[in-house]
């Protein structure tokens, strides 16, 4: 990169505000073109190859860069493995959006957010405040003036959502009922593993939601493990919707939308003020992006494959799945934010 990165930052997206080094308090900035963006399932330092450029500059010296008046991000929150990336991936082949999933910087901000106010947080609450309005500002940037950024965050980073949804915009909330999403987590290798490895943050979130702990993590079965997982994501997402009262909020069952992807993208298109046409829709969801995996295209992973992985996953843990259910139902009479939130996503059929 040349000595005009100032330039170039505040012109377009092309310098993705990539990672924050907190030690040195500088941030990676990494030049990507608008074809990078549509590729990546992720903008982590997953895409950090030897032929990415890119440069470390003091976030000092970033903050001082005058930018034009943006537009407000759009996001796609959701409970995790409930079909974010697919979405995301065919709303950003509309001309209009600019997709970014899963900017490291803002879960970095999110990890922050959770210890901004004890003494070993990297940052005073003042200097939170400011560089978390910075780091919207900066992915809020596009390529065109008609173009505009939808943030597929991770689903985390919902916690950070009362945030990011204190302004006007419109957000996509995605979620599946968990007799489906025990066993799509049990279908797979990589969701079991990220299940144990998130299980302990996911029950002190949880926690800290309920105002005590609802379970001990070592009495609970994978299973259970999953089902408190997506009792985790689904009360961050309630808490989130309660509480944002000036965004647009669209909750939208996955497993809806497999059963009619082009009635349902287009519903999501409209939530998010874009123009797709029938047509257009169609093509999307007759396209290879419904049959890949979206977080890895390479892959082939259309909707009869996924039906076939949990088919065959509620055979082999047919007991567990009922019991984790049970399990979770009598969490539910115990603490009532979990009930009003299973009985939200039941208002939403």
């Amino acid at each position: 990169m040349t000595n005009s990165w100032q330039n170039q930052f505040s012109q377009d997206a092309r310098l993705l505000t990539h990672l924050v080094d907190l030690p040195t308090d500088q941030v990676l900035l990494s030049h990507l073109t608008e074809d990078d963006y549509r590729k990546a399932s992720f903008l982590d330092q997953r895409i950090i190859t030897p032929q990415l450029r890119r440069q470390l500059v003091p976030w000092a010296a970033l903050s001082k860069v005058n930018l034009p008046q943006g537009v407000v991000p759009q996001y796609i929150f959701h409970i995790g493995h409930v079909g974010s990336t697919l979405l995301s991936r065919l709303l950003g082949e509309i001309d209009t959006v600019l997709a970014l999933r899963e900017p490291q910087l803002l879960r970095t901000l999110c990890e922050i957010s959770q210890i901004r106010h004890e003494p070993e947080s990297p940052w005073s609450p003042e200097v939170y405040e400011k560089r978390f309005s910075e780091t919207v500002r900066w992915l809020s940037r596009a390529f065109h003036p008609h173009q505009r950024v939808m943030i597929k965050a991770s689903s985390f980073v919902s916690e950070l959502a009362p945030q990011l949804l204190a302004m006007p915009t419109e957000a996509l909330f995605l979620y599946a009922p968990l007799d489906r999403y025990i066993p799509t987590i049990l279908a797979g290798e990589a969701s079991v593993q990220e299940t144990h490895m998130m299980a302990g943050a996911r029950l002190k979130r949880l926690t800290q939601h309920l105002g005590e702990p609802p379970a001990r993590l070592w009495e609970l079965s994978l299973a259970q493990r999953v089902a408190m997982s997506w009792m985790c994501e689904l009360v961050t997402l309630f808490v989130a919707q309660k509480t944002s009262q000036s965004a647009k909020i669209l909750w939208m069952d996955f497993e809806a939308f497999l059963d009619t992807p082009q009635d349902q993208l287009i519903t999501a298109a409209s939530h998010f003020n874009l123009d797709l046409s029938e047509q257009k829709a169609a093509e999307l969801v007759a396209g290879p992006i419904m049959s890949s995996y979206s977080k890895a295209p390479e892959h082939d992973y259309s909707p009869n494959l996924r039906q076939e992985l949990l088919a065959e996953a509620n055979q082999n843990y047919a007991a567990e799945i009922r019991a984790a259910i049970v399990w979770t139902e009598k969490i539910a009479t115990n603490f009532p934010l979990v009930a009003d939130a299973m009985q939200w996503i039941e208002t939403r059929k």
